[in-house]
């Protein structure tokens, strides 16, 4: 490994919404500038956008075809939460190929992160709650399709349950979910994922990694998967706007260098996203992103058994 954090970005991550609208886009580029304040050496790559026929394999084909058009029915755009534009279907496409992009890096050098993505609302037959299209799902079924893994594990740590994914995924081995969230948040109907850890409100630091520390070993003896998939919210923290757990930035820079260390002791290689995270300070957001990145990354060069040893998933 490099002494830089491997990190796919394109400029299409950002795309231009309502004046005064609540999804922090501007956090995708704010990263970049956060990483930089910390000293971060960063090693970016620009991913190649997704083909369609990869976001078809897992979404229905009129929905996709409605998203490149930029031509979502009002009723779904509601539940989006913004309008498709043009922009926004360029940026699914570059989102979804940066997840991929970071999941194919990191089979061969047993890191690698996305700076946006984990978009894991989005079901099969459209998007919701400010996710267009499935990143998570369409990286990993391709990845199992063109058989560059056996068995995909996605670590979903984003406050709200990744309903979407699970639902994709559902009866499938070769693709697992793990979601732990908050039991009382977004969505209020929850699907089910392979694992669901539901937590209650005001959850904290010690509790949370605990749980967590004992669900993922778990997990990953049980399962074996060839790759993580790992979906690092922040909106678990105790100030985001859409939370409802307690994290500090200390606890959430402990749970990511936790689930790096786990897998890289486990000999799983990890592929992460940003996931979600909300407030009025963007750049608060953007900085708690990028101090889990560098948790992240910290743990994945540091000595340990298997640290580098990314190994084929079990049948």
């Amino acid at each position: 490994m490099t002494d830089a954090l491997p990190l796919f970005h394109h400029p299409d991550y950002v795309a231009p919404l309502p004046p005064g609208h609540s999804f922090p886009m501007s956090k995708y580029a704010l990263l970049l500038e956060a990483l930089a304040e910390r000293g971060e050496a960063v090693a970016l790559m620009t991913p190649a956008p997704m083909p369609a026929c990869w976001l078809e394999a897992v979404h229905d084909t009129d929905y996709v075809a409605a998203v490149l058009a930029a031509r979502v029915d009002p009723r779904r755009e509601r539940r989006i939460g913004f309008p498709v534009t043009p922009e926004v279907a360029r940026r699914t496409l570059a989102v979804a190929g940066g997840t991929h992009a970071a999941c194919l890096h990191a089979l061969r050098h047993g890191f690698a992160a996305n700076g946006a993505g984990g978009s894991h609302h989005a079901l099969p037959d459209g998007g919701a709650g400010y996710c267009v299209t499935n990143d998570l799902a369409i990286a990993a079924n391709r990845l199992v399709a063109e058989g560059q893994v056996g068995r995909v594990l996605i670590v979903d740590l984003d406050v709200h349950q990744g309903d979407g994914t699970a639902v994709i995924f559902a009866g499938r081995s070769d693709v697992l979910t793990f979601s732990m969230h908050a039991a009382k948040n977004f969505p209020v109907r929850k699907a089910r994922s392979f694992r669901d850890v539901e937590l209650a409100d005001g959850t904290g630091d010690a509790d949370y990694l605990a749980i967590l520390d004992a669900e993922l070993t778990a997990l990953l003896a049980a399962l074996r998967p060839g790759l993580v998939l790992f979906q690092a919210g922040v909106d678990p923290h105790a100030e985001d706007r859409l939370g409802r757990l307690a994290l500090s930035d200390a606890g959430l820079v402990a749970r990511d260098a936790l689930v790096v260390r786990r897998c890289r002791d486990a000999g799983v290689p990890l592929a992460s996203t940003l996931g979600g995270g909300y407030g009025g300070d963007r750049m608060a957001v953007a900085r708690r992103h990028a101090a889990g990145l560098a948790a992240q990354w910290r743990a994945a060069r540091a000595p340990g058994e298997n640290a580098t040893l990314p190994r084929k998933a079990a049948g």
